[in-house]
């Protein structure tokens, strides 16, 4: 009898090009994929994006990727934040498109879930921001994105980015900081 394939198998062989490894891959990480998309998407009411959407769109984004070169599953994880991120944004835009504008409302980063009718101005300055600390520091960026975005725990962030849970905790405080403090206009790049 057949084993079934690890995920770093499922992987290696979508690095190969074999079409049925995304396929084998998102069955195996599916509830840890919804776990994070319904993170993200608790405090909507009445939107029209579920969990079940989030994560069937945030595959259909990856199956459109030529040749996704996620080096094991931990890459995965973050390519997979990366993806639901994109999507998220995409759809406040869309909304505040539908609305004519919008406005910038002040948000605490600290707030897991974000409603993308009512919270779209609150999601793109979100992203705007975490745009320019990925310029100032990459690895900030990543911790946002995988602790925001995909609810990983501390220790979980520290396995994706090969950083300790100590680390991980300093640069989610620092970035939080920084993301607060842009986000309300008053940042520097010195500021990091």
């Amino acid at each position: 009898m057949n084993r079934p394939a690890t995920s770093d198998e499922l992987i290696d062989g979508l690095r190969r090009g074999d079409k049925g490894a995304l396929d084998a891959l998102f069955t195996l990480v599916y509830e840890r994929l919804c776990t994070a998309a319904h993170r993200q998407l608790r405090d909507q009411a009445g939107g029209t994006l579920n969990t079940t959407a989030l994560v069937h769109e945030t595959y259909v984004k990856l199956a459109r990727t030529a040749g996704i070169q996620a080096a094991d599953r931990k890459h995965f994880f973050r390519v997979a934040a990366q993806a639901m991120r994109q999507i998220l944004v995409d759809r406040a835009r869309a909304n505040l498109a539908q609305k004519r504008g919008g406005g910038r409302v002040p948000m605490d980063v600290d707030q897991a879930g974000l409603s993308i009718g009512a919270r779209a101005a609150e999601l793109l300055a979100l992203d705007r921001a975490l745009s320019a600390l990925a310029i100032l520091d990459p690895r900030l960026a990543r911790v946002v994105e995988l602790r925001f975005f995909a609810g990983l725990s501390v220790e979980e962030t520290g396995e994706a980015l090969e950083i300790g849970s100590r680390t991980v905790k300093r640069d989610w405080q620092k970035a939080r900081m920084f993301l607060n403090r842009a986000i309300s206009g008053s940042v520097r790049g010195e500021d990091l």
